[in-house]
């Protein structure tokens, strides 16, 4: 039997980053309790700020009854002379029957005692109270508070709720509330208590008093009114996703309202009027012929038929904030960028200031430069002694806008700032744009640097990070990375790879380490090499197969995995492994640095001279390509098949021995110089 089920836990209102953030886990942190006590059947979450709502319209009224089967001691130790053991009574006891009433059965080869009962479910009423606490426990927002003397911790303090089960209020004591027959609606409205009869009358009511319970509608609406806004005003509004879920989180009843501010505040970056409203005020900014507008959305929760004061006091914020962002750009300009205050700025105890860290990261980024000046002469059309200078300007003004009056109140826009006061004061493009890009890319989906110039600027500022943190030993471990050096190792990663430019981390370690305190570079590389496993999507045997080729270049690398994996994916890699799993096996003990040397005047067999020949054939031929190259070898299976079948390696004569191992180490040798395959498993 199924009855209807509705569950509000009232809350003071939810803050949206921390719920969002747990959003994802709650329905199945729900659906895993449902399952443990035999009651899974569909349901819905929804939720306001205010609330937290589990509806099922058709909820078991009891567990399901089930059979249990319990075995006992062999029936030769449960009885001795026909009487029970104490082996037989504590099994009876364990059934809760007399020894009489217990059954035998054949298990294996002996007779057990046996016992077959009916658990009889519970009913649901019976489970919920637990269930429902258990269920609100196991939601993990990061900060929990207490409240009145209540043990009990949640994200907010809970302060009413309901269970109704068919046409039943239940009684439960959740956290310190009595669940009741009543809710609350929009504070705009009112602030009585809502009496409900049912999970229909619920429903209805809270749509009656100002509340859209469901998140998707009041999405729709939202970008309902975003449309019709847009239309009328002949603008776009930045639909940022984030945003939209936070606002949808934090409101009951949204109305999306549009409001102005001077023009004067368009002389400042747009990036600084977009923060000011994104990230303090939650506003939408908006852009009219793809240029910026003197305008902004607000999405309000007020519930009211006038919203010109909710316009003008949201105005009336934004412009003192923008204000204030243009006294500090002002300000800022009238200075200019300065490095000489990185002197008194402290990196890192044992590493010394930021000016101390720019001067290494200077030093890398010149070896870098001279690594890659063909290709920067080549995109740029500057001379070596042009780009060098560039170089030095852009690296000791990277940090510098970390000192200005914008970049103390907005430090998200560190970089972004420094490239505005470089452009003001008439630096190169060039030395702007890196001291911008130097952070990117700075997330999974994070764009990446634009030019060579600034790549290589992003990666002398990120490969200091890692080999001065490395040098002192903060090295992460576990999932801890409070440095966040797996992203910048990442970040590295992301940019050779854009780039496409030969990138030895094994040479590039060696050569710059002379800067640092004396570290184990192989830690630094193995650190390296555990973010290529995580980087390419693949079997990682197909990467351990390539790393232990001994390959450190990060686009050879990512070129040989890539080959390895297309043929390893191949329907008929199976049957082509088999044969080449025996060429590993029958060269596993030679060292493929000696000499491999073949002596074709030892050969006894045709199959020998034939394998040989189609191997030169092979090896001696230029390839395209990865891909082009293990096809060739792969396709060697035939001849070493034929070989295997009518050539004995393990001869008595050793020099013939010797000769025909040789030819197949060679073989292997071929591969090696892609992966070794033998640590392929398909």
């Amino acid at each position: 039997m199924f009855k209807p089920l509705l569950i509000e836990i009232g809350v003071e209102e939810l803050p949206a980053i921390p719920f969002l953030k747990e959003l994802p886990n709650i329905e199945k942190k729900w659906e895993k309790i449902l399952e443990e006590n035999s009651l899974l059947c569909e349901f819905s979450f929804f939720y306001t700020p205010r609330r937290l709502v589990l509806w099922h319209p058709e909820f078991p009224t009891k567990q399901n009854d089930f059979e249990e089967e319990l075995f006992g001691a062999p029936v030769d130790i449960a009885f001795k002379d026909g009487k029970p053991t104490k082996a037989a009574l504590s099994f009876a006891k364990k059934c809760g029957v007399d020894v009489e009433k217990l059954g035998r059965i054949k298990k294996g080869n002996r007779e057990v005692l046996y016992f077959k009962r009916v658990i009889e479910g519970k009913k649901s009423e019976d489970i919920l109270k637990d269930m429902i606490i258990k269920w609100l426990k196991t939601l993990n927002f990061g900060r929990s508070m207490r409240w009145g003397s209540l043990k009990e911790e949640f994200i907010r303090p809970i302060r009413w709720s309901i269970v109704n089960f068919g046409n039943e209020f239940l009684k439960y004591k959740i956290f310190g509330v009595e669940s009741s027959n009543f809710t609350y609606g929009h504070r705009s409205i009112s602030l009585d208590k809502i009496v409900i009869k049912d999970a229909k009358d619920y429903f209805e009511k809270l749509k009656n008093s100002g509340v859209i319970l469901f998140p998707d509608s009041r999405r729709e609406k939202i970008l309902d009114e975003f449309e019709r806004i847009e239309k009328e005003k002949s603008i776009t509004i930045e639909k940022d996703e984030e945003l939209l879920d936070e606002i949808v989180a934090i409101t009951e009843y949204p109305t999306a309202l549009i409001g102005e501010f001077d023009n004067e505040f368009l002389k400042l970056p747009p990036e600084v009027i977009i923060t000011s409203m994104k990230e303090h005020q939650r506003y939408f900014p908006v852009f009219k012929d793809e240029n910026l507008y003197n305008g902004f959305v607000v999405v309000s929760n007020a519930y009211t038929d006038d919203f010109s004061l909710v316009i003008k006091g949201n105005e009336r914020v934004l412009k003192a904030r923008l204000s204030d962002a243009l006294f500090f750009w002002e300000k800022d300009l009238e200075k200019g960028l300065d490095i000489e205050g990185l002197k008194n700025v402290v990196f890192m105890d044992e590493l010394g200031s930021l000016f101390d860290k720019e001067i290494r990261e200077l030093k890398i980024a010149q070896k870098l430069f001279e690594k890659y000046i063909d290709e920067l002469i080549s995109q740029t059309n500057l001379e070596k002694g042009e780009l060098l200078a560039l170089c030095e300007r852009a690296v000791m003004l990277s940090k510098a806008d970390l000192l200005t009056e914008m970049v103390y109140e907005f430090t998200e826009l560190q970089g972004v700032m420094g490239y505005y006061y470089a452009l003001m004061q008439g630096e190169d493009e060039l030395v702007a744009l890196s001291i911008k890009e130097q952070y990117l890319p700075n997330g999974e989906d994070s764009e990446l640097p634009t030019t060579l110039f600034s790549s290589l600027i992003s990666i002398a500022v990120k490969l200091d990070t890692l080999m001065s943190l490395f040098s002192i030993g903060k090295i992460p471990t576990g999932s801890r990375d409070p440095f966040g050096l797996r992203r910048a190792a990442n970040a590295i990663i992301r940019i050779i790879l854009n780039e496409q430019i030969s990138f030895d981390i094994s040479k590039i370690f060696e050569e710059i380490k002379e800067e640092y305190k004396e570290f184990d570079t192989k830690k630094l590389e193995e650190f390296f090499i555990e973010r290529i496993y995580q980087y390419f999507d693949v079997n990682p045997s197909v990467i351990k197969s390539v790393i232990e080729s001994g390959e450190r270049d990060l686009v050879e690398l990512s070129r040989k995995i890539k080959a390895v994996n297309e043929i390893v994916q191949s329907d008929e890699f199976k049957d082509i492994f088999t044969t080449f799993k025996r060429v590993a096996n029958i060269v596993k003990d030679i060292d493929l640095s000696k000499d491999l040397t073949v002596d074709e005047n030892l050969f006894e067999s045709k199959y020998e001279k034939e394998l040989f020949d189609r191997f030169n054939e092979v090896v001696n031929k230029e390839y395209e390509d990865y891909e082009s190259k293990l096809d060739a070898l792969f396709g060697l299976k035939p001849d070493i098949d034929r070989f295997f079948d009518h050539v004995l390696v393990n001869v008595e004569d050793s020099k013939l021995r010797e000769n025909r191992k040789n030819l197949i180490a060679s073989i292997y040798k071929a591969f090696r110089d892609i992966a070794e395959i033998k640590e392929i498993t398909v």
